[in-house]
């Protein structure tokens, strides 16, 4: 989603049509809780881990074979899905790993640690990966050919990784498949899984949280790097690919990287509540920069980094707060199967808001939908005000917490 935002554009795919068909690939994180029993039941963790690594390095591949196509869109979005798919099975699986082989302090502590390297990942993509394909882009004169062969190259490292990985990852002893693999023990436990997630005390204010924390983000997210390569008289900045990727790939991954360590060791040390309302103001605020270069439009890349550095240390520094709250809702008897819930609504409050922002932008233009976006942080401090949160939940003497799972 975070790449195809920036190859689209520079492919000359309006920023409406980028914003509601990326926004699309979310789905499969919205829905995954409903094979997430397979992932429980059928094998181990580490064993669907490895096999989602090689499936996604097949569709990077299939990606790559369609873009140099006259129908690329269409094509290259087939296997984008399948991508999709794939990752939100990694997801399933790497989410239960972590929480098997974890306390809930140790949860805490590393979560920090655990949002950067996603965001690293996140950050390598729109950095090192679209400084690879601007290089190609400058090299031949030809968009398509350049982002082909950084996908293949992409396809390449991920089957690397499943061989690393095949050899490098623990095997914790609680990693084992379920008593019942047969179809009917795989969804036996189904419908009280659910059941039993949304019995949860304040289920309705916590679904609030998991959809409107990230209301405003959601919409930026899909804008800002189409800013960053519009040209200056629509009210873009004018950048060209490879300086999109050097702004995200520099000062935004370091500042992001200690934003979310900063966030989970304060987190671990004082409780998730004590640093609540700063990290909520941590990932909203800073969205102010994107009216600030909106309105000026720099010329200088020192200015353009400094700005993008804010806003990605506030990210940082935020989002620990909302994937820690996350494993603290989850925590009980079904915390592998109700953390993939969890995720699966934070997914949909990703992908509702952010559909609809490349035709909110084309309406507005670039300053008026930024100024928009700080409006949108709003929701965000409102629900924070009202979610059920135990203020020792993260700290090394706290005993595990219920995560609000009374009924």
């Amino acid at each position: 989603m975070t790449v195809s935002v920036i190859m689209y554009k520079r492919m000359d795919i309006s920023n409406a049509e980028i914003a509601l068909y990326t926004s699309w690939l979310y789905l499969p994180w919205v829905i995954k809780p409903l094979w997430s029993p397979v992932v429980d039941v059928l094998g181990t963790r580490r064993g669907w881990v490895l096999a989602m690594q090689l499936l996604i390095g097949a569709g990077l591949a299939g990606v790559a074979l369609t873009l140099p196509g006259d129908d690329f869109f269409r094509y290259s979005l087939a296997f984008l899905w399948l991508l999709a798919f794939s990752s939100a099975t990694h997801d399933i699986a790497a989410d239960g790993f972590y929480m098997l082989g974890n306390t809930p302090h140790q949860q805490a502590f590393f979560v920090g640690i655990r949002s950067t390297f996603y965001r690293v990942a996140m950050i390598s993509g729109q950095g090192l990966l679209v400084m690879l394909a601007g290089y190609l882009e400058t090299r031949w004169g030809d968009v398509h050919r350049a982002w082909a062969v950084t996908f293949y190259g992409l396809a390449g490292l991920f089957i690397v990784f499943a061989a690393w990985h095949q050899f490098m990852l623990p095997r914790p002893a609680a990693d084992r498949p379920g008593p019942d693999p047969s179809l009917r023990g795989v969804f036996s436990g189904f419908g009280e899984v659910f059941a039993s997630f949304f019995r949860k005390r304040g289920i309705v204010i916590i679904l609030a949280f998991m959809l409107l924390f990230r209301f405003a983000e959601a919409q930026l997210v899909k804008i800002a790097a189409p800013f960053l390569l519009d040209d200056r008289a629509v009210g873009g900045l004018g950048m060209s690919t490879a300086e999109v990727g050097f702004v995200y790939g520099t000062v935004g991954m370091l500042l992001l990287t200690a934003g979310g360590i900063i966030g989970g060791l304060l987190a671990a040390r004082n409780g998730l509540k004590h640093w609540l309302w700063w990290m909520v103001a941590a990932i909203n605020l800073p969205n102010v920069v994107y009216i600030f270069m909106s309105v000026t439009q720099p010329e200088s890349a020192w200015v353009v980094n400094a700005a993008v550095g804010v806003e990605q240390f506030g990210y940082g520094f935020g989002f620990t707060a909302y994937m820690l709250y996350l494993l603290y809702v989850s925590q009980g008897k079904y915390q592998t199967a109700h953390f993939a819930i969890c995720t699966g609504f934070m997914a949909l409050g990703m992908m509702l808001p952010g559909m609809a922002s490349g035709w909110v932008q084309e309406q507005l233009g670039y300053q008026n939908f930024f100024i928009w976006v700080l409006i949108a942080t709003i929701p965000s401090f409102l629900v924070v005000k009202l979610i059920p949160l135990d203020p020792r939940f993260g700290r090394k003497d706290a005993t595990a917490p219920d995560g609000g799972a009374t009924s």
